[in-house]
């Protein structure tokens, strides 16, 4: 515990001289840096060599930090009592004296939200007086790092500091919905997007319009090993590296599993480190098996969609 604390001490250093560093969460690395700093926001961008105009998500540690840069409604509430602190992420309208920078939104009136459930990450924002944007942390469109050492990989010492807590329990970034007309989700994550439906549709008059917003992480291109991916893939070409649900009887030096058992959550949980170890083991291409398209495996399928495209 006093490491952590140490830790979170030297985190909150950079965090308040405007840096960035790595924060872990339940669903993957983030690079974090304070999201009413111009300066910081910046640097995020710049790291990541992220495009100005894909938006941030801003992390807060609960619901009364909110309140100040962001207008709530009940639906809002509703849905954050149920799955909040967790994998969610919602889409806001910002108030006009909301101190959140410009550039974490790309000038325009609405911001992702979200409050991680990761201890270490509460910890940190209960301590700090402003949210934090933290996108994925790695280079813009590649693979989202779920331990330390995925973070380190990618930036090496051009990022200062690195707050470590383990490996991220879910694997695969946020749910996103939109909560500004009427709610849809943008992305699908870590929560059943049956949950979600079933709440908002107990809350929710269904003639309010769909209003299109840009989040982050729902770009063309993303995700990617930087080598091509074939989906739906009954088996693997010669040198091709396959990766399955579940474990086979038979035994090829090509085969990587994503779990034992045909474990959805499992398989969220290790897709990312999988497609690391792939590439760093040389494959010039990817064949991934057909994953059912339930509960999470609907985030599984729009990662390794989005991995897919040229």
């Amino acid at each position: 515990m006093k490491k952590n604390d140490s830790n979170i001490k030297k985190a909150i250093k950079y965090l308040n001289n405007n840096e960035c560093i790595a924060i872990p969460t339940e669903t993957v690395y983030g690079l974090a840096g304070n999201a009413y700093s111009d300066k910081a926001v910046s640097r995020v961008y710049k790291l990541k060599k992220r495009p100005r105009s894909n938006p941030l998500i801003a992390h807060y540690y609960s619901i009364n930090n909110l309140k100040k840069d962001c207008e709530i409604d009940n639906t809002f509430i509703k849905l954050y009592k149920k799955f909040c602190p967790g994998p969610i992420s919602f889409v806001l309208k910002l108030k006009k004296k909301s101190r959140i920078s410009k550039i974490i939104t790309n000038n325009s009136n609405s911001v992702a939200v979200r409050f991680p459930s990761h201890p270490l990450a509460r910890k940190l924002l209960k301590k700090i007086n402003y949210p934090l944007a933290a996108p994925s942390a790695n280079i813009s469109t590649s693979i989202s790092p779920v331990s330390k050492k995925d973070v380190v990989d990618e930036f090496g010492p051009k990022l200062k500091f690195v707050l470590d807590g383990g490996s991220s329990k879910i694997g695969l970034e946020s749910t996103i919905i939109n909560l500004i007309g009427k709610p849809n989700i943008l992305r699908f994550g870590g929560i059943n997007s049956k949950l979600i439906y079933k709440l908002i549709n107990s809350l929710e008059n269904k003639k309010k319009k769909k209003i299109k917003i840009k989040v982050p992480g729902t770009s063309k291109l993303h995700y990617s090993p930087g080598i091509p991916v074939r989906l739906n893939a009954k088996k693997n070409y010669q040198n091709e590296a396959y990766i399955l649900i579940k474990k086979r009887k038979k035994l090829d030096k090509n085969y990587f599993y994503i779990s034992r058992t045909g474990n959805l959550k499992q398989a969220a949980k290790n897709l990312y480190k999988t497609l690391r170890i792939v590439k760093k083991n040389g494959y010039k291409k990817i064949a991934i098996e057909k994953i059912p398209n339930i509960n999470i495996g609907e985030a599984i399928n729009d990662r390794i969609l989005r991995a897919s495209k040229k």
